[in-house]
């Protein structure tokens, strides 16, 4: 098995969408009548969810008429959020082909197909021309990516000059490996994590300018914490990010916030732009 399948079969395998569908039913959510917020529980499928597609949104210059790419784009929530909050375009590409086939799927069913359009394919080599797109965004992909200078030079290649590239990452921290399973990896394998510094430098390489840092650590044990804590009173809503994440899901929470807190995880968000 090659290493892009391994971490494609990590996130996502079978029928992925017949899974969100049966479980809206079970939630009582209506998919004749789904809005983008319903679907937000599930479908930002990365570290604090919803809440952080918008602290990022808030953070990005998007403008109306704007054509965006979202490189590990998962289920397309954050693509379909970010397209109907600034009225842009959206084009996604994930390496993960069932959460590719559910994400096209979500957004017929919002009425979303015209505004966002994921493919399968793998952010280390794009399949779009030079100079493409106004922004470009990556959340929670970075730790499964192997050759991270690839990945940036990638990013570069199809921004205009002046475009924004916008990532959100847990980064290594100062003290030994991560406890596993994580929500990147069961036990280790495929996971790639770099010191934020580090990360910052490669972008700067890349040619990268104005690289903006915020460490989101506090935020995201929060969250996980608040997770756990519903987790343990028997709260845990019906429709969330665990039926994608399975049965481990108890242990990975935990383990995510064991990690940040014993600073063997840096969590942070990063905005840099192509010079003009």
């Amino acid at each position: 098995m090659t290493d892009a399948q391994e971490i494609s079969d990590h996130w996502g395998k079978g029928d992925v969408y017949s899974r969100i569908l049966e479980t809206m039913e079970l939630a009582g959510i209506d998919p004749n009548s789904l809005t983008i917020e319903q679907l937000a529980p599930v479908d930002h499928f990365h570290a604090r969810g919803f809440p952080a597609t918008v602290e990022l949104a808030d953070a990005l210059p998007i403008r109306e008429g704007d054509t965006l790419v979202d490189i590990g784009c998962g289920l397309g929530g954050p693509a379909r959020y970010l397209a109907k909050r600034f009225n842009c375009r959206v084009e996604g590409i994930d390496i993960t082909a069932p959460f590719i086939e559910a994400a096209n799927k979500l957004s017929a069913l919002v009425g979303m197909a015209d505004g966002v359009r994921c493919q399968h394919g793998d952010g280390q080599k794009l399949p779009y021309e030079d100079e493409t797109f106004d922004g470009g965004y990556t959340q929670h992909v970075l730790m499964n990516v192997p050759d991270r200078n690839a990945f940036f030079a990638e990013a570069f290649r199809v921004l205009k000059p002046g475009a924004f590239l916008a990532l959100t990452e847990h980064g290594l921290g100062e003290v030994g490996e991560p406890h596993h399973p994580v929500p990147w990896s069961e036990d280790g394998r495929g996971a790639y994590l770099m010191r934020p510094s580090d990360t910052v430098e490669a972008l700067r390489t890349t040619g990268f300018v104005n690289i903006d840092v915020t460490d989101t650590g506090e935020k995201y044990l929060q969250g996980y914490k608040a997770a756990m804590a519903l987790a343990e009173k028997g709260e845990a809503p019906v429709f969330g990010t665990h039926i994608l994440l399975g049965e481990l899901a108890p242990q990975i929470v935990q383990n995510a916030a064991r990690n940040i807190e014993e600073r063997r995880t840096q969590p942070v968000q990063i905005v840099c732009y192509k010079p003009e």
